[in-house]
């Protein structure tokens, strides 16, 4: 049989390419026809091409996508190994979730021994790093690593890890390992011994002899097979691929940007700038598939390539221009003379220079609005939104497009592929609660967390409620900590002040009685606040503080993986809850924890696998957990698609939109793995984070029909200084400028790039032609409003009080509070507008204080001594006064309150004689 490459510079052609291989009927017509994706948003565009193509009426397109299965590639080779080896890919013993944890006892039984000292350093386990938790807390998340590097291995260099298991210590090249990493090959013969069967490298050597030998084993899969779109395949897969291939049709549909490039060897000869700069996978990917075609042992080859429809519009813009320069691989004109010249009114290609990401989103829903106005063919379905981090903007994205459904400049869209700690509130609760356990409980921590929306369905909180509660921990003076005992680590057990505890009773106090008779009970003072119909939210205050109290300390200590699943499932229970049409997010959660306690071993009734984690590997467990995971219905839904760069890359739409490619935020940074041993050798068609990310702005670029839409941090918002764009954003204007000049003859970035703004009702945005558009750029009439009052003259000011409307009549209160006569001299406007105008003004803002007061600013001392005068001057026992203020959880602890309220005491006191004997007639 075959194995066929297609390859074509546009993922739309390979569709088509793939319509006509599947429209030829197999023998079976009910055969499931199995075609491999890299991501889930190219399954859903590509079905959707396909059901214009498949099962169509003539000259209709009325098809449908039926009976076709979309794996993955490692799944579809996974499966394809499993009709040989019998291993079923779901309860594979050397999947990375499920490896990490006979290798976690492999890692803690060997740890003493001399050959692993160098991860034994790492996890704090050498001599004299008893006490050094912060090492010994990377457990987890140093073996879950390592079993990544393992299965990276076994998929990249498998012949690598079949020496290991012959007891050589060799790298991917043949060459015997440098000292300092040799123990990895030691750790994995240990781990072979452990798990006791084959490695998926051992698996896939005898799998491919045997697939090719005897067509019927893998008799599950269909004739033929396809893989779509990949711009790379690991050497094993190509192991398999090339097995199958000698008894199926193997179909790789692969894209390549620049068919004049195929046969070039060095990426270094190519001649385009941004083929060099942009495009080592794809040309990695090429040198790849052209040597396993060369010398495949099983099947004979092809290699197709299918050209791109002719289209040469009579005025090429800016961006077809660009495309077809890097599908030639020609480089741009050397000679000024010779460049392009551009249509005036060509945005083809546009970059916004923003201050800030906010902006970003701002411009670009303008950007989009003014490409839906200019052509009404154009549809929300046919633009994509990418950026590097969906999570980060997300929130910014839903600012400036979330409009009512029946807004005129609504446009429909859907955020995609963000994690699940976003999108499902339950998994954000359980998250950060687990983030509570070892915190401080803070004022604001607890707050925040009582304003969950699971927590608050659980307890029953308003708005209303959440501002009271607020309320109350400023009055109590909660600050943090449980009690005393929740503080002890902090060496602060003996302060009860500012705790939770100490809090809550003074508020359930306040429910049965008033402070004004300055009354201890159990040396607790009463809190005023509580009101007759506040009862009920006490008691549900109370609750969440106890439960969350109770949580947090079943959560502290180590315990086996389904012993943590059961006290986290039961905190759940305890704190969170949801409406009937949300059950699915404790559903989710649910499900994730049993799929934790499967991979570790499952609940066998003893608590699973009996290694003991701490609470921060459970994190590190429940983190990776906790990442996107796109969906289907995510994507192609009609709605405008938003969504990080890879699940849409290459996939054609009519306008392309790249967010947030900011400088230092793209391509991605981080320092390379000195534990990867392919870092160290590298092979052609290994991964690349910072390769991967510009190979996915080539397919971007290419893969925009109509339009290219880049915005990225261009000023600094609080100072306005320039900022550079993302290196790769300043490559593609080089060779923009070096491709086409404006029509005037300057450098083609000064029609393409627009600086905007840093306000968006700033009149630049309502005059046409100001930003790059015949008319305003700016569709909002309520900025335009503001831009017009801003551009106004300014106005004679107005007199502060209208002499015409008489002020309320001044009332002789005879008696001025002492509290009155400060105000008015402490900001005599406000005290003005408080007592003459009857405006309630606040002093304070939203902000809770979080540590305990060792000092008293002015004004806390002065509220202190007004409390101990009033009551003194009611007649009240001095030394009462004095324990109902210290009971009142306002004073620094310890001496320090101490000190204060002596102070207090001490001019409180002198201060009442002075008005008794003023009183009395008798002056001091």
């Amino acid at each position: 049989m075959t194995l066929v490459l297609h390859r074509a510079e546009r993922a739309d052609v390979l569709a088509e390419v793939l319509a006509a291989e599947l429209a030829v009927p197999p023998a079976d017509p009910f055969t499931r026809e199995v075609v491999a994706v890299h991501s889930r948003g190219v399954e859903r565009w590509l079905a959707h091409r396909l059901s214009a193509h498949l099962g169509t009426s003539p000259g209709r397109a009325d098809g449908v996508c039926a009976n076709l299965e979309f794996p993955f590639p490692g799944r579809l080779v996974q499966s394809a190994l499993a009709t040989v080896t019998g291993v079923d890919p779901d309860t594979d013993p050397w999947r990375p979730e499920r490896l990490a944890w006979p290798l976690l006892d492999v890692v803690d039984a060997c740890l003493d021994e001399d050959w692993l000292f160098v991860l034994a350093g790492h996890l704090g386990a050498g001599a004299g790093a008893e006490d050094d938790l912060a090492r010994r807390d990377r457990r987890f998340a140093a073996v879950r690593h390592l079993a990544d590097l393992y299965d990276r291995y076994a998929v990249h260099r498998p012949a690598m890890v079949r020496a290991w298991h012959q007891g050589r210590d060799e790298d991917g090249d043949g060459q015997a390992l440098d000292p300092h990493v040799a123990w990895q090959a030691e750790l994995w013969r240990r781990l072979r011994a452990a798990v006791d069967q084959p490695s998926p490298a051992e698996r896939t050597a005898a799998g491919c002899a045997a697939l090719a030998a005897d067509r019927d084993l893998a008799g599950d899969l269909p004739e033929r097979l396809f893989l779509f779109g990949l711009t790379r395949l690991p050497a094993s897969y190509l192991d398999v691929l090339e097995a199958l291939a000698a008894h199926r049709d193997v179909h790789v549909l692969a894209l390549h940007p620049s068919p004049a490039s195929w046969g070039t060897g060095d990426q270094v000869a190519l001649r385009h700038p941004l083929l060099r700069a942009w495009g080592r996978d794809s040309h990695e990917m090429g040198v790849v598939l052209r040597r396993r075609l060369a010398v495949a042992p099983h099947a004979t080859t092809e290699d197709r390539h299918h050209p791109l429809p002719d289209d040469d519009p009579a005025r090429p813009t800016l961006l077809r221009r660009l495309q077809a320069a890097i599908r030639a691989d020609e480089p741009p004109p050397t000679d000024p003379d010779d460049r392009a010249r551009l249509d005036p009114g060509d945005r083809s290609v546009q970059v916004h220079a923003c201050h800030g990401r906010a902006r970003q989103a701002e411009v670009l829903r303008d950007a989009i609005t003014h490409l839906l106005a200019d052509d009404p063919t154009l549809e929300p379905r046919d633009v994509v939104v990418m950026c590097p981090d969906i999570d980060d903007l997300a929130p910014l994205l839903r600012a400036a497009f979330d409009d009512e459904p029946d807004h005129p400049r609504a446009i429909p869209h859907r955020l995609a592929d963000r994690s699940l700690r976003q999108t499902n509130p339950v998994l954000g609760a359980v998250a950060e609660l687990l983030a509570l356990v070892d915190a401080r409980l803070t004022a604001t921590q607890v707050l925040a967390f009582a304003a969950l929306p699971p927590v608050r369905q659980r307890f029953g909180f308003d708005e209303d409620d959440l501002e009271r509660l607020a309320r109350w921990v400023d009055q109590t003076g909660t600050r943090w900590g449980l009690d005393g005992d929740h503080r002890a680590p902090y060496d602060l057990a003996a302060v009860d002040t500012g705790t939770w505890a100490a809090g809550l009773r003074r508020v359930l106090l306040g429910v049965a009685m008033s402070e004004d008779e300055l009354r201890l009970v159990g040396g607790v003072l009463p809190l005023d606040d509580v009101d007759s119909g506040d009862i009920d939210l006490a008691g549900r205050f109370a609750e969440l503080v106890g439960r969350l109290g109770g949580a947090v300390r079943s959560l502290r200590d180590p315990r086996p993986v389904a012993a943590w699943v059961h006290a986290l499932d039961a905190a759940a229970d305890q704190l969170l809850d949801t409406r009937w049409e949300d059950a699915w997010q404790r559903s989710q959660l649910d499900q994730l924890l049993a799929e934790v306690v499967q991979e570790a071993g499952g609940d066998d009734g003893d608590g699973s696998r009996a290694t003991p984690l701490r609470l921060a590997e459970l994190r590190d467990l429940l983190a990776d957990r906790l990442k996107g995971r796109p969906s289907r219905a995510a994507f192609r839904t009609g709605e405008m698609t938003m969504c990080t760069l890879v699940p849409m890359r290459s996939v054609p739409h009519r306008v392309v939109c790249l967010v947030g490619l900011d400088d230092g935020a793209f391509p991605r940074g981080g320092a390379p793995d000195g534990d990867d041993l392919l870092v160290a050798a590298r092979h052609p068609g290994d991964h690349d984070r910072r390769a991967e990310d510009r190979q996915l702005l080539l397919d971007a670029v290419l893969a925009a029909g109509d339009h290219l839409v880049v915005t990225y941090d261009g000023h600094d918002p609080r100072t306005n200084e320039p900022l550079p764009p993302a290196v790769p954003v300043n490559e593609l204007l080089d060779v923009l400028d070096d491709t086409a000049v404006t029509a005037d003859g300057r450098l083609a970035r000064h029609q393409v790039v627009r600086h905007h703004p840093l306000q968006p009702a700033d009149r630049r945005s309502f005059e046409p032609g100001a930003l790059g558009t015949d008319g305003p750029w700016s569709f909002d009439d309520r900025l335009l409003a503001g831009a017009e009052a801003a551009a106004r003259p300014p106005a004679p000011p107005a007199p502060f009080l209208d002499p015409h409307v008489p002020l309320p009549p001044v009332v002789d209160e005879g008696v001025i509070e002492l509290a009155a006569l400060v105000a008015a001299v402490d900001h005599p406007a406000r005290a003005f507008l408080r007592q003459r105008l009857g405006l309630g003004l606040f002093d304070d803002d939203d902000r809770h204080a979080d540590a305990l007061a060792l000092e008293l600013d002015g004004l806390s001392r002065w509220q202190v001594g007004r409390r101990l005068l009033d009551a003194l001057l009611a007649g009240a026992d001095p030394d009462v006064v004095v324990a109902a203020e210290r009971a009142r959880g306002q004073l620094p602890p310890g001496l320090l309150g101490e000190r204060v309220l002596a102070d207090a005491r001490q001019k409180a006191e002198r201060l009442a004689d002075s008005a008794r004997e003023v009183a009395d007639g008798r002056p001091g």
